[in-house]
């Protein structure tokens, strides 16, 4: 379910709107079509009231008094039916709605299907005209089906027309309550407005159309600033030494957003500048005399203590080199190119060949990738390296997997502690506690190599294999 739903905010507050208009137009619709129909319900039952009400003004009174209450009764809205529409046909119109049957029984069946809504409405015409009625019924029949117009006609034959048959007509009944016997009056049904439901259906859409239109309109101009901002911090998190300033758009809120992001991303971009520098300058400053230093000692007579300090002065710089190198990854995006990432780990395993150094590949496949080079095989060599040094024996291997590309190194030692295995990855942190380069250096190496994969938009992870030993993962996204 949720593949289908859109995941933008865009998307969603539109999906949301669009549902909510749509239902509150399909009510709207709804209620326009009941109205229509109520008014067309009313427009029936005022035309059988008003032939049984003048049915009892004609029977009795002068003929002035009853001109004046069939006028009354007009202005009151009770008004006999006249069909103006083309096709309604004379047959079916004006003599057959001023037909009036008497009978002692009702003609409506039991087995026929009542009309509860306009019974109600009849009776409610009825007796505000203070007629009182007994027993109330109306349904509706085909022309052809009711016997009192099956009689009409054959006595009429020149009112038939066509399709009389099929014409539908309401049949009502009402039983007399000041004598004995029922008054029957037959009215045809008209027909309903032509395209009126297509009206009312075309009239929801375009007003459903429109407003999802105008609100696309204002919710565009709200996410629009806000997808730019997304993008740029996403780029900005990779090359935060590249500040852009973005344009303020949109609301008032969004312009502010946009304001303060461009104020922050200019002052990281500042601190980061001046990280430089001072590193620059620490490295500058400490190299200098190190060097110096190592000139110095060759002057030392005992020879143990002499390759003792060359040996601590070597060990300090390589620390130093790794911090500086730690503190540039990530700030230069230059250099990267597309290259065999098989081929690349093939040349880092033949260095160590080279030294005869217990490092094995199989024949890796052609995996290309765009990265930086110095810095990919730096991290290759600092993983390799770990595994030699901690496992014995490195085996690499290169594979491609759902849109990476994964460079493995495997050892055969005793492998990290699953508590610690996230704790490695930490500056300064080693498996070994003291800070021989001979027994496992300064703790930069992992924290270099993850550095290195999420600067390429990778990762590195670490897992402890079943039959004992790490393996060391460098995930490196191959549309990079």
């Amino acid at each position: 379910m949720k593949r289908f739903l859109p995941s933008s905010l865009l998307g969603q507050v539109m999906l949301v709107l669009a549902i909510g208009l749509l239902a509150a137009q399909t009510i709207s619709a709804v209620l326009l079509y009941r109205a229509s129909e109520d008014r067309r319900e009313t427009a029936i039952v005022s035309s059988i009231a008003f032939r049984l009400i003048a049915d009892g003004v004609r029977a009795s009174g002068p003929r002035s008094e009853r001109r004046t209450r069939l006028e009354a009764l007009r202005r009151e809205g009770i008004r006999p039916d006249r069909p103006r529409r083309a096709g309604a046909g004379p047959a079916l119109s004006r003599r057959m709605r001023l037909g009036i049957e008497r009978s002692d029984i009702s003609p409506i069946l039991p087995s026929e299907n009542r009309l509860s809504g306009y019974e109600q409405s009849l009776r409610d015409i009825l007796q505000t005209q203070n007629l009182v009625a007994g027993e109330i019924a109306v349904t509706r029949r085909l022309a052809g089906d009711d016997p009192f117009v099956r009689n009409m006609l054959i006595e009429r034959p020149r009112m038939r027309t066509a399709d009389w048959e099929g014409r539908r007509i309401l049949v009502a009944s009402v039983e007399r309550t000041d004598q004995a016997g029922w008054l029957t009056v037959r009215v045809p049904e008209p027909p309903r407005a032509p395209g009126g439901i297509a009206t009312i259906v075309l009239q929801t859409l375009v007003i459903f159309a429109v407003l999802v239109l105008l609100l696309y309109l204002v919710l565009r101009r709200i996410t629009r600033p806000l997808g730019q901002l997304t993008e740029r911090l996403t780029d900005f998190s990779r090359r935060p030494d590249h500040a852009v300033m973005l344009e303020e758009t949109g609301p008032s809120d969004t312009r502010r957003l946009i304001a303060a992001h461009n104020a922050m991303e200019t002052r990281i971009a500042a601190l980061l500048d001046e990280k430089d520098v001072m590193l620059g300058a620490i490295g500058h400053d400490l190299k200098t005399p190190l060097a110096a230093l190592r000139v110095r000692i060759e002057s030392v007579p005992d020879d143990v203590q002499r390759e003792r300090m060359a040996s601590s002065i070597e060990d300090i710089t390589a620390t130093l080199d790794d911090i500086l190198t730690l503190a540039r990854v990530g700030r230069s995006h230059s250099g990267a190119e597309a290259v065999d990432l098989g081929a690349l780990a093939l040349s880092v395993v033949e260095e160590f060949e080279d030294l005869d150094e217990p490092v094995s590949i199989a024949d890796p496949p052609r995996v290309v990738a765009t990265v930086q080079v110095t810095w990919l095989k730096r991290a290759m060599r600092n993983l390799v390296s770990n595994a030699v040094r901690y496992g014995d024996k490195a085996d690499v291997s290169v594979a491609q997997s759902d849109g990476e590309a994964i460079i493995s190194i495997e050892d055969r030692g005793p492998g990290i502690p699953a508590d610690r295995l996230s704790d490695m990855m930490e500056p300064f942190t080693r498996g070994e506690a003291s800070r021989n380069r001979g027994t496992g250096g300064a703790g930069l190496g992992l924290t270099l190599a993850r550095a290195i994969a999420e600067q390429h938009g990778g990762n590195l992870t670490l897992t402890n294999l079943p039959e004992g030993g790490l393996r060391a993962q460098l995930s490196i996204p191959l549309n990079g």
